[in-house]
């Protein structure tokens, strides 16, 4: 097996720019090969047992397995994550969310549906002397993010909540961060197979009727559990940005934006709790 002949087998699932890169991901983070040795074909030199995995790892990527799945491993502001299919693969996108909450900074901060803790423990290895607690509903996802706050060094208090029925707290936060569940079911057929198939539903989908569900709900907690002038981030479906802006200024927050994405989506927004 070379990396030509991997990239090519990925070919008929991706396109070949995407099978390519694939291919160089599962080299590098699985076996730790550099850029020199996947183009000096040092794959040929794998032992009989690195052979059986490596094929084993190709057949889960032809069955659609997305590769951070297949590795164990993810990319993420410029650290690895611990991923699993009980919890989302952090995406680029939400790393600008972490830059921005950076930029401006914050003492005691919630990251609600951490998932893997790419949010929370970003935040608390980037804001020197910030205090991140991060929750979620899954019992596996509290697991994942424990075990990366643990290898990543970053102090992060990881427990259990709901976001839909969050706790009674009064000016406690500085900073509210959440990724939460915003695809709508009508969505799913725009969607890649290694999403649907492998990523969590919980983590995805909320219903065609209530696509705020779950913004609406932390807004509402956040207006409470945030001191004055405390800032709430939100990441979101571009499709409902607007929807989301009046929602806010609904709830009586101020400065109330939305933001682009590095692929000029709009991806986000900010408020300030008057």
């Amino acid at each position: 097996m070379t990396y030509d002949t991997i990239w090519r087998s990925l070919s008929e699932l991706y396109p070949a720019g995407e099978a390519k890169a694939i291919a160089r991901y599962l080299l590098e983070v699985g076996f730790g090969f550099t850029s020199s040795d996947i183009y000096c074909d040092k794959i040929t030199q794998l032992s009989p047992e690195e052979e059986t995995k490596l094929t084993e790892m190709l057949r889960r990527l032809m069955n659609g397995e997305p590769v951070q799945y297949v590795t164990g491993l993810a990319d993420f502001g410029g650290r690895q994550f611990n991923v699993a299919p009980g919890v989302l693969i952090p995406r680029p996108e939400t790393a600008q969310l972490c830059d921005m909450i950076t930029e401006h900074g914050g003492r005691d901060i919630l990251d609600i549906g951490t998932g893997s803790g790419c949010i929370a423990i970003t935040l608390a290895l980037n804001i020197p002397g910030s205090n991140v607690t991060a929750w979620d509903i899954s019992d596996s996802a509290i697991d994942i993010a424990r075990g990366n706050a643990e290898m990543l060094g970053a102090c992060v208090n990881v427990m259990k909540n709901d976001a839909l029925n969050p706790p009674d707290d009064k000016e406690t936060w500085d900073v509210v961060v959440s990724n939460p569940p915003y695809i709508c079911d009508k969505e799913r057929a725009s969607m890649n197979r290694n999403v649907l198939d492998y990523e969590p539903d919980t983590a995805l989908f909320v219903p065609d009727d209530n696509p705020l569900l779950f913004y609406s709900a932390i807004a509402g907690y956040a207006k409470e559990a945030l001191r004055h002038g405390g800032r709430l981030y939100f990441e979101i479906n571009a499709l409902y940005s607007d929807e989301t802006c009046a929602m806010l200024r609904e709830k009586e927050y101020t400065e109330v934006t939305s933001h682009t994405d590095m692929f000029g989506n709009k991806r986000f927004v900010t408020a300030v709790k008057g």
